[in-house]
């Protein structure tokens, strides 16, 4: 795999940082109910992680010689609280197949100048985070028989 790929990987990393980004922004303004507060407060922090990444991956980006990335990857409307947390977490699986393949290319390419651990440990670090999103939006689907 060659650096270019590499930076290609990380580009469509960030895309799909700038679209769930703007889609949790989104989604915060539109979910309503009497226990909405909750669910608006865990949506906006989960675009901070997002925006967080974002910053992340264009740094990585630029440490390699890349260019970062302007497009926004594909987002999903949704209205009601269900729709929302439902897409959001398919999105965040995306995400976390995507940081995984990433992963898995590092670790076959170990030339020099552009693997190295600080590369892989951010990825990593990205991955998580986004797993745990996981672990979060399923809780708040369990919650919605009940409260929403």
């Amino acid at each position: 795999m060659t650096k270019e790929k590499i930076i290609e990987l990380l580009n469509h990393a960030l895309e799909l940082e700038h679209g769930a980004y703007v889609q949790y922004l989104s989604h915060a303004e539109i979910v309503e109910g009497i226990n909405a507060e909750p669910i608006i407060a865990r949506l906006k922090e989960i675009a901070d992680d997002e925006k967080k990444h974002q910053d992340e991956f264009r740094t990585l980006i630029g440490a390699l010689g890349g260019v970062p990335s302007m497009k926004i990857a594909e987002t999903h409307p949704a209205k009601s609280i269900e729709e929302i947390l439902e897409v959001n977490l398919k999105d965040e699986k995306v995400a976390v197949d995507t940081y995984r393949k990433i992963l898995d290319a590092l670790k076959q390419e170990k030339g020099p100048g552009y693997y190295d651990h600080l590369l892989e440990h951010e990825v990593r670090h990205i991955l998580m985070e986004e797993q745990e999103h996981i672990t979060e939006l399923e809780l708040l689907q369990g919650t919605q028989g009940s409260s929403y």
